[in-house]
């Protein structure tokens, strides 16, 4: 199941920023790993804003919650998640090419 997810992060400004920069350093290492398994597709960075939209390729809601609920940044983020279909106009369909 592909899902569309927007992550717009809001780190408070209070949060000391050596423990900000480990938060980081953990959610980079999380994501890249579920990136190499396949489970998270593609990433790309909201120009201007600390953002991203990304695509995850899952089995299920659960999943894809589970997966979220344990970035590190999870705390300081607002979610927006889209389940996604194939458009039947579509000249490459799901798992024929990236």
């Amino acid at each position: 199941m592909l899902f569309l997810v927007r992550m717009d992060v809001k780190i408070p400004h209070d949060l000391p920023a050596a423990q900000a920069d480990e938060i980081k350093a953990r959610e980079k290492k999380y994501s890249q790993d579920l990136q190499r398994d396949g489970r998270w597709r593609h990433i790309w960075r909201v120009v201007g804003e600390y953002a991203n939209y990304s695509v995850f390729d899952v089995q299920s809601n659960d999943e894809l919650h589970q997966l979220l609920s344990q970035l590190p940044l999870f705390p300081y983020m607002d979610i927006h998640v889209t389940p996604l279909a194939n458009h039947p106009s579509a000249i490459v369909q799901e798992g024929a090419a990236d």
